[in-house]
């Protein structure tokens, strides 16, 4: 790899990558997404920060590209970033709570968007598991269990 400025050899780096996760609240419960494409099964609607673009605009965007619903920020949960949570890449993500109203329906990188409560959740892809089982913790107790 070259630097594009001035052509000195530079060697690469191997950072995680940004990702975001949205815990998205309706009535009902949480909306969870069937995807698509590998990993398979079902997971928090998220996805990659594109560059430019700020973490809180990625969790909008990606909330509204795999559910159809307009969301609206309420939390920033916690940043899960164990170097094995996604067996393609190192990721670290930050996961948002949001609420939004009306039913999702699955589109983007989801096959299916349904709601779900603490007592019905399918078995999950990803670390999604640990980070609804800290939410639902967070939400009983008021208090983050991690750290």
């Amino acid at each position: 790899m070259r630097c594009p400025a001035c052509g000195t050899q530079v060697t690469p780096f191997k950072n995680p990558v940004p990702t975001v996760d949205i815990i998205i609240e309706t009535e009902g419960g949480i909306v969870l997404i069937e995807r698509k494409n590998p990993p398979f099964g079902w997971a928090l609607p998220g996805g990659f920060v594109d560059y430019g673009e700020s973490f809180e605009d990625a969790a909008r965007r990606e909330a509204a590209e795999e559910t159809g619903l307009s969301v609206t920020l309420t939390l920033q949960f916690h940043t899960y970033s164990a170097p094995d949570r996604d067996a393609r890449q190192h990721t670290a993500s930050t996961v948002y709570v949001a609420t939004a109203s009306g039913h999702p329906v699955a589109a983007d990188d989801a096959q299916r968007a349904e709601v779900f409560h603490e007592g019905n959740l399918p078995p999950l892809v990803f670390d999604h598991e640990r980070i609804l089982r800290d939410y639902f913790a967070f939400k009983q107790n008021g208090h983050r269990p991690f750290l």
